[in-house]
């Protein structure tokens, strides 16, 4: 990204460099996420201009610094791309996500999106080769989803409401279809919603307050959403909060008080735990992910990929040519 709104490919980029305790990435694909999106719109400032984008990235090992181990030249990795200090005390406790010096790839550190990049080797983690690419580029927003679910509490059988069935929302749609309850979606992109049903979730058939949810999560960042998400959690429930926003929204806190409402905000995982439950559930073979990418663009056409993301009912990704990482599996 050269500047708010412009996107281009450029051949002149620093090599990168491999630390002692770092492994170098062919990368063979990235997702676009809507944080990504939001990075390209000026809504979320980064650190300096020009600056690389993308962090749902999945490639090949091309070189291991002096004091790895457990990675090897020609791994399959996905990479996680939250980077926490791991000395603090949020990082002592287990909660990464709170971790005030946490770099993340794309928004506060460079990005993913270039043929080549190094990132912490313990941050790069190996999968199957047999696994899809598209199941496999899937891997970060994926682990979001499936926390979301933890955190909302959904139970066997439950009713769960999905406020917002964007790339996120049909990914916790099928963490909620894992989790054997029956996701719900709401949406008023009408493609979206045909999408997400075909992924297993249901339309929300009423829009009549007196049909609420147990657990409802939001994942569309739209303050209005939001407070009718509220509106649709029910006594007792759990409204778990994944879209951002900067404008505010209503709270009535009578609503709060009467249905005894529970009300969370999450942002990401926590490392090393939430990549290894992922993982753990996609060796089960039943998942696949990959299910929710609709668009798939070259490298070359990044700036149209990143132009028309919104528009997609369905998530988008980029697929890199990959003769160094060939070369690395032989």
């Amino acid at each position: 990204m050269v500047a708010a709104g412009d996107v281009k490919v450029v051949d002149d980029w620093p090599e990168p460099r491999c630390g002692p305790d770092e492994v170098v990435v062919a990368v063979a694909g990235v997702g676009l996420c809507g944080s990504d999106l939001a990075v390209v719109a000026g809504e979320r400032p980064v650190p300096s201009l020009p600056w690389v984008l993308g962090h749902e990235a999945f490639g090949v090992i091309l070189a291991v610094g002096g004091q790895v181990s457990g990675r090897e030249v020609g791994q399959r990795v996905v990479i996680e791309p939250n980077f926490p200090c791991l000395a603090c005390e949020q990082c002592a406790a287990g909660t990464t996500a709170g971790c005030p010096r946490r770099r993340s790839a794309g928004i506060s550190a460079p990005g993913l999106l270039a043929e080549r990049v190094a990132v912490p080797a313990a941050f790069a983690w190996p999968v199957p080769d047999t696994w899809p690419d598209e199941d496999v580029v899937c891997v970060e927003p994926l682990t979001v989803a499936l926390g979301v679910v933890r955190s909302a509490e959904v139970r066997p059988g439950q009713r769960c409401l999905v406020v917002g069935a964007g790339a996120q929302g049909l990914l916790v749609s099928l963490a909620v279809l894992q989790a054997g309850a029956v996701p719900f979606v709401t949406d008023p992109h009408p493609g979206r919603v045909q999408l997400a049903e075909r992924l297993g979730a249901r339309t929300d058939p009423d829009k009549d307050l007196d049909w609420r949810f147990p657990a409802v999560i939001e994942t569309s960042g739209a303050p209005e959403a939001f407070e009718s998400a509220l509106d649709r959690t029910a006594a007792g429930g759990c409204l778990v909060v994944v879209g951002q926003s900067a404008r505010p929204a209503r709270v009535p806190t009578f609503t709060l008080v009467q249905r005894r409402l529970t009300v969370r905000g999450l942002l990401i995982y926590d490392h090393p735990g939430g990549f290894t439950q992922t993982l753990s559930v996609m060796r089960q073979g039943q998942l696949r992910p990959g299910r929710v990418l609709v668009a798939r663009f070259g490298l070359g056409e990044a700036p149209r990929a990143f132009a028309e993301a919104t528009d997609i009912a369905g998530k988008s990704w980029i697929t890199l040519a990959r003769p160094e990482a060939e070369e690395a599996r032989r």
